[in-house]
């Protein structure tokens, strides 16, 4: 893949008369340090590239060579990311053809010719769909999701995929996250060694790194808010249903989401306007005001805050920003209570008994001279006969563990489903909601990632944040920049009720506005080189 996609960059830039660089290194010629810092329009939000194409200050074509420059420069060389996995080759075709309809006075929407890079479990015409996953290297279905076709609608290119936790992160109890048998291992473009977190980690990496306007995540449970978390961008999880999950490889289809992972809310909520099913549009940038949070109740989740001291620290300092915003806080000291009968394996139970229904059903209807494995039961066997290429790091045992489950008609299947949706729903975040009388609810993101470790897998430190309550409701939940600690970022959550999309993203610009904290990623190699950091680590003298 990573020859393949060299390559094909390669004749992008040759068809547009622009060279490749040549592979930059980490010194120059003369011992000079190299930045990998972007510069000029793609260090801009998507909002200001939108602006700048429809006013001619460049045109779409340019933008995508830029773009793929620097997908060259940062993706497998330099500081090899490994975020993208593969590119539309009819990127910079039909970048022209948006270039020559706006020179003729026609705009296709708010995102025309912006370009966008999205997960690879979501079909997209011209690309393989294949979650980072061997069995699917050739899975080409030649049609666009439904939320791809609202993007396309609406002017954007769909400049090529991100890498990916290999199927969603949801193979193993040991897994690495980031990491996929085609793409490798994806990198936070802040500290290297540092874990993207996942399973939308690619789209992290690449949103901070500037390697798009905009990418596109999807989330059952962390993994647009982990992942943005991580790389210190806007993340957002939107209602369950408000975007269509046809035609993207299942996990859970009643937690189960795509959304918008960008450098601001305004682009999240623009990029949310297209991507949104249904017949009842709702314009999400209607509500972006700076004011937005003036006179609301914010309840404080002080129990989800954790015990890491760095990190409540930053939070601390992040709820002053909400009451020079003119929130009113109301600290929330008490975990909500949970219905008689409901045990926290519930969750996971669920998700592998949806999983196998689901991706049973997603194989059977791949081409079978594309795709060989049917079944899940296949797919297992499939990677035992591969494991050299996909089971030397981790083992497959949520797979097996998945295939173990009966059908959706269990009736532990359908106690769990109840029980879960009314521990998450009702008795949690409604309840925590109504009985505090606060119109949406904060707390942390996540942890201060930790290093990537492919002997351990993934070890993280306790999780701070309510984003599984929020995740398994199906409610929306978006988390934006707070900072960071050693170079490492964080991110503050803001959390609301069903479909009460439109107003969260309000609360959440209007913190943004007031603190505007997003920091640029370093490409340190590892926090131990931090200038800051290393004369600590050595004795005094």
């Amino acid at each position: 893949m990573k020859s393949v996609l060299k390559a094909t960059i390669a004749s992008f830039l040759l068809m547009s008369g622009t060279a490749c660089d040549n592979a930059p290194q980490s010194k120059d010629g003369e011992g000079q340090s190299v930045s990998y810092q972007a510069t000029g329009i793609i260090t801009k939000s998507l909002p200001d590239i939108a602006a700048a194409i429809r006013q001619k200050e460049i045109t779409s074509a340019k933008l995508v060579n830029l773009y793929l420059k620097r997908i060259e420069r940062l993706n497998h060389q330099g500081p090899e990311l490994q975020a993208v996995i593969s590119l539309n080759p009819n990127a910079v075709q039909e970048a022209k053809a948006l270039d020559d309809m706006l020179a003729a006075g026609q705009v296709k929407g708010p995102l025309h010719g912006v370009p966008i890079l999205v997960k690879d479990n979501i079909e997209t015409k011209h690309m393989p769909t294949t979650a980072g996953a061997y069995a699917l290297r050739h899975n080409d279905t030649g049609r666009d999701s439904p939320l791809i076709a609202g993007l396309k609608a609406q002017g954007a290119i769909i400049l090529g995929k991100t890498n990916l936790s290999q199927w969603a992160n949801f193979r193993s109890e040991d897994s690495m996250s980031g990491w996929s048998a085609l793409g490798g291992q994806v990198k936070n473009p802040h500290v290297l060694d540092r874990n993207p977190c996942g399973s939308s980690s690619g789209s992290g990496s690449a949103a901070a790194a500037s390697l798009a306007a905009g990418t596109v995540g999807t989330e059952t449970n962390g993994s647009i808010i982990c992942p943005s978390n991580a790389a210190g961008i806007v993340g957002y999880k939107p209602t369950v249903g408000l975007v269509s999950q046809e035609y993207i490889i299942p996990i859970s289809h009643t937690q189960d989401t795509a959304g918008p992972m960008t450098k601001t809310v305004r682009g999240a909520a623009m990029m949310m306007n297209a991507m949104a099913s249904g017949s009842e549009k709702v314009d999400y940038t209607l509500a972006l005001q700076s004011d937005a949070l003036k006179g609301v109740r914010v309840g404080v989740l002080r129990y989800a805050t954790g015990s890491y001291q760095p990190i409540r620290n930053q939070f601390d300092k992040s709820l002053k920003a909400l009451e020079a915003a003119g929130a009113i806080l109301v600290d929330i000291t008490e975990r909500p209570k949970q219905p008689e009968g409901f045990s926290g394996r519930m969750g996971y139970d669920l998700l592998k008994y949806e999983f196998k229904a689901g991706l049973n059903a997603y194989l059977a209807f791949t081409d079978p001279q594309k795709v060989i494995p049917r079944t899940l039961e296949d797919l297992i066997a499939f990677n035992e006969k591969h494991a050299d290429k996909e089971l030397t790091l981790f083992d497959q045992s949520i797979f097996t563990g998945s295939q173990k489950m009966g059908d959706l008609t269990e009736p532990e299947y359908i106690k769990a489903k109840a029980l879960l949706q009314k521990a998450n729903q009702t008795m949690g975040i409604d309840a925590l909601m109504t009985q505090h009388n606060v119109a949406v609810l904060v707390a942390p993101s996540g942890p201060l990632v930790p290093r990537r470790d492919p002997v351990n897998g993934d070890v993280w430190p306790r999780f701070p944040g309510a984003g599984s309550m929020a995740a398994q409701a199906g409610y929306p939940h978006v988390t934006v920049p707070m900072g960071g600690f050693r170079h490492v970022p964080l991110g503050m959550s803001f959390i609301a009720s069903a479909n009460q999309d439109a107003q969260l993203l309000g609360y959440a610009y209007a913190f943004e506005q007031q603190t505007k904290a997003r920091m640029t990623p370093a490409y340190l190699p590892s926090v131990a080189t931090a200038a800051d950091v290393v004369k600590m680590l050595k004795p005094l003298q």
